[in-house]
């Protein structure tokens, strides 16, 4: 007979795989005594049941292999804590290289896993060998090898955490399936199934595939889509050693685990996969399994065989195809909702729930117990999709390539191919005549190099100079000797406005926003640990309109960040980035050629530096604002988008008489660091204080009433900080780090690299990164005293460190 239905709890959990599960036990395990977890089969009927069952701890990200680090710890415990084992065995997993660039990709990442702290050896073909006897090593250049990799049981272990959950006092009732969410006044009030109606002030949607649509219920846009996922299993195998480690061919898109004891489980991350039910997933189905496609997956298991050649002569037992959800950026989603207060999800997982749900499970009720996120997730917050990514049509072109890249070579600058051209600026077509390489943040196709004529403008990928480099070094050039102009349209734009505009962004703000009217404000908005929220600037427009300007990629989290501080108040926000259009004009001519197309006096002491006023440009007015991201005099010159493309061809026309150059993304990006610029998501975030990230020049610490983290600041200020941001230049001019690099001082790892691109004037690679000093604060004495090298590729360059920036250091060029 089934448990009763409750009247109420205090945590509905929708979803019983291994994510609602984990999700269900760490609440219990942290005292929310009435868990309520609800599943619309039985447990693991989604996609868990068919899962491989591997954890490997490197993932994409620090944080994401993070989380992975908490999964293995409760592995490690739930036996001894419930009674059931899990299944989980330290088998180890090798990746192997089997191309020059593969090998380099390889190296790049085993120092990454150095850096977070995870073990890691890289072994030469003879070493592969030696652990995985089965290969046929003569097309093999090396591998890494992970020890401390595994295998666990999907099924054992999602019981075992649902038994931990029960014994703490958890509700988990099978076949009860949620038909919506309750949500009054913009907060969740409960939940209604087939059973009756349940009150509950926090819902958690955990229900995998389903997601998309159990969201959409409520209003939610959740971006991803059920695919095939392919995995054969053998025959049992004379004389198969047990104890193999998990292989990883990268080349030959596949994993490899023993399985059962005498069996080979192969599995495919594959190009030329299908997605599965764009129309939708019947919601009484479970344990599916999808019809075979020998014909798409047999060259596949041919190449494999060639790799490892038991796999010739051995029967297959199983060929499954069962469907797994990916979202658009293959990371999954995990947090609250914006606009729904009470409202978490935890789903899209991109065929790794198994291994990343047990820590995803403990990070998100740590989240809903203590009001806030215990870590950074900025990678799989739900605020980074956009609505346009929702539409079955866009899910149907661009998931199949996110799951045949998974496996296939992680470039540096790699762009997507498919669903492209949503969002362009008024100027695309002017820009691509002359020759620009787009790039696709947030849908915007945004230029990134400009390709002279001759040249066609399109990536040849390599974890070295790529063929755009030169192209892209001429254009920093220009910007830092004579005058660029930069595409800007896709940066966000926000009008806050009303009788309390003032008072709701001076509390939000770490700077002073009560400033005249035509003043820019660089500033910061903080959590109450001093985290960075936001990276923005602040205009004042009027007494009671400021304009509010961010990232591309950031804006549905930046509007989420302003809505919530002016909630209650007498102000309100307003997105207006798609009704205005910006163009950059930086370097040193930048002042020539904006004063031979106005009236007004753009001299520095007419218009200084972060100075904001209209201006006649032609027959328009635009609004000039003197500020630079790339450190050199330059203005942001904003627009009714209906005028862009004048005021475009107005510029384009008159710079032919001072050299003007086009400019992409990657020449701001290798300006911007040479300068210490920092960039939100990367240098900083949610975990980042503002002391950290050497931007304590941006508070007003004694303006009235303070702002949102000052405190913790202070706290902070006083005790000493002990890891700091610095600006890292590479002796060698050779090598390019990316990001994730391990810094270390004096032999010991204090750090790692969070951007990184080569600068033109400095003729170096330059790195940002946090160093950490273990035993005290970290003194701009202690910094200075050390001895650096930035890890890439396995090999230790030697590095300059510098607290301010290496090119310009005192700002002079940008105030000129």
């Amino acid at each position: 007979m089934a448990a009763e239905l409750p009247e109420r709890a205090g945590v509905v959990v929708v979803g019983g795989g291994i994510v609602g599960c984990s999700v269900a036990h760490a609440l219990a395990e942290r005292g929310v005594g009435d868990v309520l977890l609800l599943e619309r089969e039985a447990l693991t009927s989604g996609t868990t049941w068919h899962a491989a069952g591997l954890v490997t701890q490197l993932r994409a990200t620090a944080n994401l292999s993070r989380i992975v680090l908490r999964s293995i710890g409760i592995f490690e415990s739930l036996e001894a804590e419930t009674g059931h084992s899990p299944g989980f065995r330290k088998t180890g997993q090798i990746t192997i290289a089997c191309n020059e660039p593969r090998w380099e990709e390889i190296r790049r990442q085993a120092s990454m896993a150095k850096g977070i702290g995870i073990r890691v050896e890289l072994l030469d073909p003879g070493e592969v060998k030696e652990r995985f006897p089965l290969l046929d090593a003569s097309g093999v250049l090396g591998g890494m090898y992970f020890p401390d990799d595994g295998v666990a049981n999907p099924t054992d272990a999602t019981l075992a955490l649902a038994a931990g959950a029960r014994a703490r006092g958890a509700t988990i009732l099978e076949h009860t399936p949620v038909r919506e969410v309750l949500i009054e006044d913009g907060r969740v009030r409960g939940v209604v199934t087939d059973r009756g109606e349940v009150r509950a002030d926090v819902v958690v949607n955990c229900t995998g595939m389903w997601a998309r649509a159990f969201g959409e219920r409520s209003g939610l846009r959740l971006p991803l889509q059920a695919t095939e996922h392919f995995y054969i299993v053998t025959e049992p195998i004379p004389g198969l050693p047990p104890d193999l480690p998990v292989l990883k061919s990268y080349d030959d898109w596949c994993y490899v685990k023993v399985e059962g004891g005498a069996k080979l489980l192969v599995g495919f991350f594959e190009p030329g996969g299908q997605p599965w039910a764009l129309d939708g997933i019947p919601e009484d189905a479970g344990f599916i399994r999808l019809p075979e496609r020998w014909d798409h997956l047999a060259p596949f298991v041919e190449q494999v065989a060639e790799r490892i050649p038991v796999l010739r002569d051995a029967g297959i037992q199983l060929h499954f195809n069962g469907p797994e959800s990916f979202t658009p950026d293959a990371r999954f989603y995990l947090g609250d909702v914006p606009g729904i207060e009470g409202y978490y999800v935890a789903c899209g997982f991109n065929s790794v729930g198994f291994l990343s749900g047990p820590g995803a499970g403990e990070v998100l009720a740590e989240w809903i117990v203590e009001g806030r996120p215990p870590m950074d997730l900025w990678d799989v917050d739900v605020r980074r999709t956009f609505p346009f990514q929702s539409t079955r049509r866009y899910l149907a072109e661009r998931i199949p390539e996110v799951l045949g890249i998974l496996y296939d070579m992680h470039w540096p600058f790699r762009q997507f191919e498919t669903v492209r051209g949503l969002r362009r600026s008024p100027i695309h077509d002017r820009l691509a005549a002359r020759g620009a390489c787009f790039g696709e943040v947030a849908g915007w196709e945004r230029p990134n190099w400009f390709a002279p004529e001759g040249v066609e403008p399109r990536y040849r990928y390599s974890y070295g100079r790529q063929n755009w480099f030169e192209h892209s070094a001429g254009e920093h050039r220009a910007a830092r000797e004579g005058v660029a102009l930069f595409d800007y349209c896709s940066f966000t734009q926000f009008l806050v406005q009303g009788p309390d505009a003032e008072g709701a962004l001076q509390r939000l703000c770490t700077a002073d926003v009560a400033v005249p009217p035509g003043r820019v404000v660089y500033t910061q908005i903080l959590n109450d640990r001093g985290g960075i929220e936001a990276d923005l600037t602040v205009t004042r427009l009027a007494e009671d309109r400021f304009l509010v300007v961010g990232a591309a990629a950031d804006q549905l989290r930046d509007l989420d960040v302003l809505e919530r501080g002016v909630r209650g108040l007498r102000a309100t926000v307003t997105d207006v980035s798609s009704g205005t259009a910006t163009l950059a004009v930086v370097g040193p001519r930048s002042r020539e050629l904006l004063s031979g197309l106005t009236t007004h006096d753009l001299s520095n002491q007419a218009f200084p530096f972060l100075t904001s006023r209209e201006i006649d440009r032609g027959h328009v007015v635009v609004r000039a604002t003197r500020v630079s991201y790339a450190g050199e005099l330059g203005w942001e010159l904003s627009m009714p988008t209906e005028f862009c493309q004048y005021v475009y061809d107005l510029l384009a026309e008159a710079g032919e008489g001072v050299g003007l150059r086009h400019a992409g993304f990657h020449a701001l990006n290798s300006l911007r660091l040479e300068k210490a610029f920092r960039l939100w998501g990367y240098d900083i975030g949610t975990h980042d204080t503002l002391l950290e990230a050497g931007l304590a020049f941006t508070a007003a610490w004694d303006k009235p009433g303070g702002f949102v983290g000052r405190e913790a600041l202070l706290r902070q200020r006083e005790e000493g900080v002990r890891r700091r941001l610095v600006q890292l230049v590479l002796d060698d001019p050779e090598p390019l780090a990316y990001r994730t690099e391990p810094i270390w001082r004096d032999g010991e790892l204090v750090g790692t690299v969070t951007s990184a691109m080569f600068g033109h004037t400095l003729g170096r690679c330059v790195c940002l990164g946090y160093v950490e000093r273990p035993d005290g604060p970290a003194t701009d004495e202690w910094i200075a005293a050390g001895r650096y090298q930035v890890e890439v590729a396995w090999e230790r360059i030697p590095a300059s460190v510098h607290l301010r920036p290496a090119y310009d250091p005192s700002g002079s060029r940008m105030r000129s």
